[in-house]
């Protein structure tokens, strides 16, 4: 049998490459998800300045639901400083050095600020090298006066400064402070080193700190972690060794794991329907142009189940041969594709993608899983037909289509116009992607639909030019109708990759709209005041700023995450998000849409929260709700106000008291203000921010359309994924096209036998391709037209997107020139074969 399949392979060799191309294509994007998700649970950030440490003690940074996925938890959540002395006393530990970070800022020449990685923990104590690898260079000595400091390399060439020179530091947004610089030290990104002493004052971190590094004797490390580990147990704290230190030192490098698990997630869905979709299309077309070697073979005795065989053996060699460059040409684009992530800000540039032969092995087996459904089925209905009518319908198809095929597809088609209506009701993120998954699966049901809808079309139209028009178009009319199944799966093929670029694309610039629009309508101040270069506003700036002639109003603003954990059919879930940080004043500069309760209740324990989440999770006015803040602090919070903007500002905003003392700093990121419009209050605030090292003054609400400009990382991340996605669709419907026509030698030969001329055959195949183009881009918008206006009336108040208007123009372009194209040049080929020799080669 699989000689035999070989032997059948060297024979259709146009059509194969079809398979072969959409394999290649389906392992490369399979093994791109595979390495995503694999990355986010495994890779880890470089060790950095905690090199040097053995075992590296501090609290568990995620939440771990149950049944489900840790979610992270950016803020910082400390450690008693006494753990430091505790473990110090284990054998083995030869120095144990509690490490903590805050935020602090060097300012150079005309009081800017010197650059740092991350202002928010750039402040150490001179103990925390210790930690580093190895035994850095330092130039200097080490600081032990308070107002005595050490540099990294960077800064210190950066701020062109040296041991001996004097320095001004803003730490923890408090007044510049003259400092005398005692030392340089080699370690890059490692910041700025105080004094013990007066790193403990200067943290404020009331007798905790970050983490607890551990240096070990040689060859005690796995003992002494053992140790670590037996004493913390049960107190939620992790001793972490090797590759997994470098994440301790960074929380929030856990939420861009995170992220990568939920992108690959999301990606994989797609991927699979639509790689699945493109190689049954490819295999139906390969096995339909051997119908005839098939039918033949059953008369001359083969067995259903040897039919069938056969079919998959030969599919799967061609898979065999196509699966190893795919899979490694993934590779390749997981790397350009993290390099993407890394430019938009999405992960960190340090954190690598972890690469085993995991994702290879799993692409493999679903491709040759899927290989093999596919093409047992494509060849189910010649292998179980009587031998008679196999070889008779072999040079023909079925007269009708399968009813039972028909209503299947129109039932699917129904269930994603039912999808399509969930924007109307949730106007989350959510709801939005039911419309995009609804026009996938709408274009699955019109492949099922597909080939009663192209006969019909063909019948009424060769009925409509039997009399009235030309020979080639009633030709191109009559095959179109005799070949419905062959058509539809050119048309459904078309048809899918029309709406998946609408619908992924028009959702997307949807959202963003609709997003922008909740900003700017609910944003009533004009300008933001904010440190990004300190690590968080001064503490004094908010009763300055509200002192500023012209102000007012001014309030506060900070985002953390939250995990929600709530009730869902009976079972325990829990939600991961970004939340806002609000003082009860702050009406006076966010109109949030409140429609129950006030956001001037937001004192002690208490929440807002968005019109939908109060609807779905019963946490309407009074209610008490169980969250966790994003340092793992569980918490019970009542909720004082319902608003409706929950797409602009989230679906949770905590109260300032409630999120007092659980987020990495104690600092507000940023001043809302809202000024009397006049040009004067814009420059008195203005000289206040001059006048203050760090400060920042901006718009508070960017001018913005809600384009593509202003979209953020992950629509960028969603749109290149439309745009690899589509490629990979109009490389595969391309071979097929190709393939379909070149099956179509015998066909074209026996009309150039019967007296028609290579002008009029090149007609017929120009006429089909328009009415296949027509039909596939009729069927696509009707498709995309009802989910997206669902998305439009639910997101915008209009029965239509928001997007850009040279889509679909393009889109139309796009498909009709694939369709000429690729029937055109293969028609031409084929009509340079002498139309006996075709025949005969049959």
């Amino acid at each position: 049998m699989f000689r035999l399949a070989l032997q059948m392979v060297g024979h259709r060799i146009t059509a194969l490459i079809a398979v072969a191309c959409a394999v290649l294509g389906g392992a490369a994007l399979l093994t791109v998800t595979g390495v995503l998700a694999e990355s986010g649970l495994r890779s880890h950030l470089p060790a950095g300045r905690l090199g040097g440490a053995s075992v590296v003690v501090a609290a568990d940074q995620e939440y771990h639901p149950p049944g489900d996925l840790p979610l992270a938890l950016p803020e910082r959540r400390r450690v008693s400083a006494q753990l430091a002395t505790e473990l110090g006393e284990l054998p083995g530990v030869t120095a144990a050095v509690g490490d903590m970070s805050f935020p602090a800022a060097l300012l150079g020449g005309h009081g800017r600020v010197v650059p740092a990685k991350d202002p928010q923990v750039a402040g150490h104590g001179w103990s925390s090298t210790e930690l580093l690898a190895g035994a850095p260079h330092i130039t200097g000595s080490a600081p032990t006066a308070s107002d005595q400091i050490a540099v990294d390399r960077a800064t210190a060439t950066a701020a062109g400064i040296k041991p001996g020179d004097t320095v001004q530091v803003v730490v923890n947004a408090r007044p510049a402070t003259g400092y005398r610089v005692s030392a340089v030290v080699d370690a890059p990104g490692a910041g700025l080193y105080f004094a013990d002493k007066s790193a403990v004052g200067l943290c404020s971190c009331s007798g905790r700190v970050d983490l607890v590094g551990l240096r070990t004797a040689p060859g005690a490390e796995e003992r002494v972690a053992a140790e670590v580990r037996t004493k913390l147990k049960g107190t939620g704290l992790l001793a972490v060794t090797g590759a997994g230190r470098g994440d301790t030192a960074a929380p929030g490098a856990g939420a861009s794991r995170s992220l990568l698990v939920l992108l690959a997630g999301s990606l994989s869905g797609i991927v699979v329907l639509i790689t699945g979709f493109v190689m049954a299309s490819a295999l139906a077309v390969s096995i339909g142009g051997q119908r005839r070697d098939l039918a033949l073979m059953r008369a001359v005795g083969a067995s259903p189940k040897q039919i069938r065989r056969l079919a998959a053996a030969q599919s799967t060699v061609v898979a065999a041969v196509a699966v190893g460059p795919g899979v490694g040409l993934g590779y390749l684009l997981a790397g350009q594709f993290r390099r993407l992530l890394a430019d938009r800000g999405v992960v960190p540039t340090e954190l690598p993608l972890t690469y085993s032969p995991l994702p290879a092995l799993a692409a493999i087996v679903l491709l040759v899983l899927a290989v093999q459904v596919s093409a047992r089925c494509s060849a189910w209905r010649t292998s179980r037909m009587p031998a008679t009518e196999a070889v008779a319908e072999s040079r023909s198809e079925p007269r009708e289509p399968p009813r039972t095929r028909t209503r299947i597809g129109l039932v699917v088609i129904a269930v994603a116009l039912a999808m399509s209506a969930l924007p109307l009701f949730s106007r989350t993120v959510i709801g939005a992607t039911a419309t995009s998954i609804a026009g996938i699966v709408g274009a699955i049901g019109l492949a099922l639909v597909g080939p009663a809808l192209v006969r019909g079309i063909g019948g009424a139209a060769a009925r409509g030019t039997r009399h009235g028009g030309s020979a080639s178009t009633w030709l191109a009319m009559a095959n179109l109708r005799a070949y419905a199944l062959r058509n539809a799966g050119i048309v459904s093929t078309l048809a899918m990759a029309v709406v998946f670029v609408l619908t992924y694309t028009f959702t997307q610039t949807t959202v963003l709209a609709a997003t922008a629009h909740d900003t700017s309508t609910g944003t009533l101040a004009q300008l933001r005041l904010g440190a990004p270069g300190l690590g968080g506003l001064p503490a004094d700036a908010l009763a300055a700023v509200r002192k500023t002639p012209g102000v007012r109003a001014a309030a506060p603003v900070t985002t953390t995450t939250v995990v929600w954990e709530y009730e869902q059919f009976g079972d325990k879930a829990a939600e991961s998000g970004a939340a806002t940080i609000l003082p009860p004043d702050a009406a006076g500069v966010l109109d949030l849409d409140v429609r129950d309760g006030g956001l001037d209740r937001l004192t002690g324990a208490t929440v807002a929260v968005s019109s939908d989440v109060a609807r779905t999770r019963s946490a309407t006015v009074g209610r008490t709700v169980g969250l966790v803040l994003g340092d793992g602090t569980r918490v019970k919070a009542k909720v004082v106000a319902v608003y409706g903007r929950g797409l602009g500002f989230g679906t949770v905003v905590l109260s300032h008291d409630l999120a007092a003392g659980h987020t990495t700093t104690a600092l507000d990121q940023s001043l809302l203000i809202r000024t009397d419009g006049t040009s004067s209050a814009q420059h008195h605030l203005a000289a206040l921010a001059a006048d203050r090292p760090g400060l920042v003054l901006a718009p508070a609400d960017s001018p913005s359309t809600g384009g593509l400009k202003d979209a953020p990382p992950e629509v960028w991340i969603n749109l290149a994924l439309i745009v690899v996605l589509l490629v990979y669709l109009l490389l595969s419907i391309a071979n097929k096209l190709v393939a379909a026509t070149a099956q179509r030698r015998v066909e074209l030969g026996a009309l150039r036998l019967n007296g028609t001329t290579p002008r009029q055959i090149r007609a017929m195949m120009r006429r089909e391709a328009a009415v296949t183009a027509a039909t596939a881009l009729t069927a696509a918008l009707l498709l995309s037209a009802v989910p997206l206006a669902l998305l439009g009336q639910g997101f915008l108040g209009r029965p239509w997107p928001a997007g850009p208007v040279w889509l679909l123009p393009a889109l139309a372009l796009t498909v009709t020139a694939t369709a000429f194209l690729t029937i055109e040049l293969p028609t031409r080929q084929a009509l340079r074969t002498p139309p006996a020799d075709a025949i005969r080669a049959q």
